[in-house]
């Protein structure tokens, strides 16, 4: 008897397979959380309908970016194409995936026009029909008593509205109230899979950066670093996105928080001596990761004695971080751990000058937020700063300096993906205002050490790990510790046959796997 193989997607060769069971998983794990929450006595059906993303022009050309799906769709349905949408039923658990009737002449230019069944099969769907039946099949299920959930809601990261679908018919009745907080919070919580697949785009993410630190050297461009990142995580591993713009900044641009956008393209060409800060992340099948390396550029491939100490710092607020992070521990509270560890090494650099005051007092006056004005990280899954940071229910918002900045304070659960990423940076206009007069900051810093180092950029350290039963598991595996750091620019192989700091809980760094086997860097 030969064993089947279980039906997924995947970009051919060895890349990572997909199991399509993964998105049925999804709309079950939905339907579920909505029947507890829905009065089981209620005699009432109710449809999940959800639409996908939309094929786009740029500006008034016939120019069709890439398309990447509307991330809600993608989960329940792992849909590759635009312009479809689908149904969920909450009684009979029947799916459904509309499609869009297409005219024979986009087989010319897009290629051959799959049949429903084709679709069907391909999506591991109950039913395939035409979009164009939308808003009689609606229209028929409100007929019989039923009521359709639609999205609504505000996204707590980007402030932005998931606006509802409207409809032509007066005959469907729609409830945009129920839907959106329990979708949420689904996609908080990852299943198995889920893990499976970010695990992968982490791992793959932490291999192209540590390929592009070693080929970094004086005189390069930022850009080419994020060329050659691209290039290794498409080329060897079929991720033909990133989640979000490459960040490569060296000597003073790491300073500046979101740098690589269209204003700033990577574009400044690396000195020898500086520190560079890559922030980089590979996304596959709409799941991405989120990571960032720093270390140093130059003839020498070491860090300055200066430079050490900001690293440790922040080296030192991720060991923090991961050693207390678990179910229950609250993200505002391990922010302020790592704002903590901070503070100490700028203690050490003379930077700081607590007096009588304790660390703690110091972080909560807020000090810290100077240096790390950013928050500690975020949850992460098919968005890089993904949904359900501020759910009604959890710890709101608390609008005080870098806490306001802060993507999430909740409790952790397991199976959340969250980022750890502690900074420090010398920000201009941060350092100004904490040394006029009148701050009540300006007593604990020492203005002339502390002028020495504008210009000198920062250092972020960021990982994805995911919460255990116990504690956390560190999915990035990427040199952390300097002599790690060190070894790697000085062309040293990676991974490493020993880890160097196990307290990092990089469970899989010296793990014998393809990954590691085909493609040593």
């Amino acid at each position: 008897m030969t064993s089947s193989t279980p039906p997924s997607f995947s970009m051919g060769l060895n890349t990572f397979k997909v199991p399509k069971e993964m998105y049925s998983t999804n709309r079950k794990t939905l339907l579920q959380n909505l029947r507890e929450a829905i009065p089981s006595e209620t005699e009432e059906d109710y449809m999940v309908y959800i639409e996908g993303g939309h094929a786009t022009t740029r500006n008034d050309s016939d120019h069709e970016p890439i398309f990447r799906q509307e991330s809600y769709f993608h989960y329940l349905f792992g849909v590759r194409e635009p312009d479809h949408c689908g149904a969920l039923y909450l009684k009979s658990g029947k799916n459904v995936l509309f499609t869009p009737k297409l005219h024979e002449d986009y087989a010319t230019i897009m290629g051959r026009i799959p049949s429903n069944n084709e679709i069907k099969e391909t999506y591991q769907v109950d039913d395939v029909m035409f979009t164009d039946c939308v808003e009689d099949t609606l229209a028929k299920f409100c007929a019989s008593g039923g009521k359709v959930l639609v999205l609504k809601g505000i996204n707590s990261d980007s402030g932005n509205e998931y606006t509802p679908p409207s409809f032509n018919s007066n005959d469907i009745v729609v409830n945009d109230e129920i839907l959106f907080p329990i979708i949420v919070e689904c996609r908080v919580i990852k299943s198995q899979m889920e893990l499976d697949l970010i695990r992968y785009c982490t791992e793959i993410t932490s291999f192209a950066h540590v390929f592009t630190m070693k080929h970094m050297k004086p005189g390069m461009m930022e850009y080419q670093g994020e060329s050659l990142f691209r290039h290794f995580i498409y080329y060897n591993f079929g991720a033909r996105h990133v989640g979000y713009t490459s960040i490569c900044g060296c000597g003073p641009d790491p300073a500046v928080l979101h740098y690589g956008h269209a204003g700033a393209p990577n574009d400044r060409q690396i000195q020898d001596g500086d520190s560079c800060l890559f922030d980089m992340g590979a996304e596959y099948f709409c799941y991405g990761s989120d990571v960032t390396c720093s270390f140093p550029v130059s003839s020498t491939g070491k860090f300055t004695t200066k430079q050490k100490i900001v690293y440790e710092g922040v080296l030192n607020a991720q060991r923090k971080v991961i050693e207390m992070i678990k179910p229950d521990v609250s993200y505002l509270d391990c922010h302020k751990a790592a704002e903590g560890e901070i503070l100490k090494a700028l203690v050490k650099l003379d930077i700081v000058k607590p007096g009588a005051c304790t660390i703690e007092e110091l972080v909560e006056m807020r000090l810290g937020a100077v240096f790390m004005p950013s928050g500690l990280g975020h949850l992460i899954g098919i968005d890089t700063h993904d949904v359900g940071g501020y759910l009604p229910g959890h710890q709101p918002r608390i609008m005080e300096p870098g806490l306001r900045s802060l993507r999430t304070s909740r409790k952790m659960k397991v199976n959340m993906t969250v980022t750890v990423e502690p900074g420090c940076y010398f920000i201009d206009h941060l350092i100004d205002g904490a040394l006029k007069d009148g701050s009540k900051l300006k007593p604990y810093l020492n203005a002339e050490v502390l002028n020495g180092f504008r210009g000198s950029g920062g250092v972020r350290l960021e990982d994805v790990i995911a919460i255990t039963e116990d504690g956390c598991e560190n999915y990035t595996l990427c040199p952390r510790t300097i002599n790690e750091v060190e070894h790697v620019m000085g062309g040293g192989k990676w991974p490493p046959t020993m880890d160097g700091d196990t307290t990092l809980k990089r469970t899989r760094l010296t793990a014998t796997t393809p990954m590691h086997s085909s493609t040593p860097v």
